[in-house]
């Protein structure tokens, strides 16, 4: 098991899922991944908090007040060690606040914002949560990436939001994928998807580890969920992209641990 106690400012950190029937997802989540589900009562709008093997790795909420008409999705929370610089860097350069830097009793503070393609993504600045404190353990996140059509626009915002060092590992035109870095470590990636592919949204797109993507695959059908991406073979082992019955689409990888889907081996810090 590989507990985190820090996320470095820009890294992935807490994955959530906002959709509309919390119970109903909670439950498919359970009978998938076998994660423990636990419902924090009316007090916290019945935020659900998802454990493996008692950690908390992810979590399934309704909609925030005026985001009731959002569709359901998993979104990512990036860790910031200051979430009022962050957020002014976001209006600073072309991107959207939805929610102002809240904080939240004594587990942190958070922002909601888009990208200026529009893409929704969370700022976390941990207090006594730090966000998911398992990383790359099955059932929990080992990977996140970014799909976007304009590639040096995405590429420009979030480098000023993070200062990330990018890494190009395709050929740049006809498969442009950046590994951003903070340093040397490998912490998301961004996709460039092709204007004339509609089907795939502009998002964050989480990846969790399993142990076996063919088996994973059959019991997310078989509860309700769909394909999106039959598995194909990455650099480091199986791959598949799928949907959960409510729409929220996820990633599955099984790879060994420490790697992720691109192939660029994850720095234990």
């Amino acid at each position: 098991m590989s507990e985190r106690c820090r996320y470095p400012d820009g890294a992935p950190c807490w994955p959530e899922l906002t959709t509309h029937d919390v119970s109903a997802a909670a439950r498919f989540y359970q009978d998938v991944f076998g994660w423990t589900c636990q419902d924090l009562g009316p007090r916290f709008w019945h935020y659900t908090m998802c454990l493996v093997d008692g950690m908390p790795v992810a979590a399934i909420t309704a909609p925030a007040v005026g985001l009731e008409g959002v569709e359901p999705a998993w979104n990512t929370y990036l860790a910031t060690s200051d979430v009022e610089a962050s957020a002014v860097r976001v209006e600073a350069n072309d991107g959207k606040l939805l929610i102002l830097p809240t904080t939240i009793r004594d587990e942190g503070r958070l922002a909601l914002a888009t990208d200026p393609e529009g893409t929704l993504f969370g700022l976390w600045q941990s207090g006594a949560r730090i966000g998911s404190r398992l990383y790359g353990d099955v059932g929990a996140m080992c990977w996140n990436e970014l799909n976007a059509r304009n590639a040096r626009v995405t590429d420009q915002f979030y480098q000023a939001l993070f200062g990330y060092q990018p890494l190009q590992i395709g050929d740049g035109v006809d498969f442009d994928y950046v590994v951003w870095q903070i340093g040397d470590l490998p912490v998301c990636g961004r996709l460039r998807v092709p204007y004339e592919i509609e089907w795939v949204p502009r998002h964050w797109m989480l990846y969790l580890r399993v142990n076996d993507c063919a088996e994973a695959v059959a019991r997310i059908v078989r509860e309700g969920g769909a394909v999106r991406i039959p598995a194909y073979e990455s650099r480091t082992g199986p791959v598949a992209v799928v949907s959960d019955p409510f729409g929220a689409d996820f990633a599955l990888c099984q790879h060994p641990f420490g790697e992720h889907p691109v192939g660029t081996r994850i720095l234990e810090h």
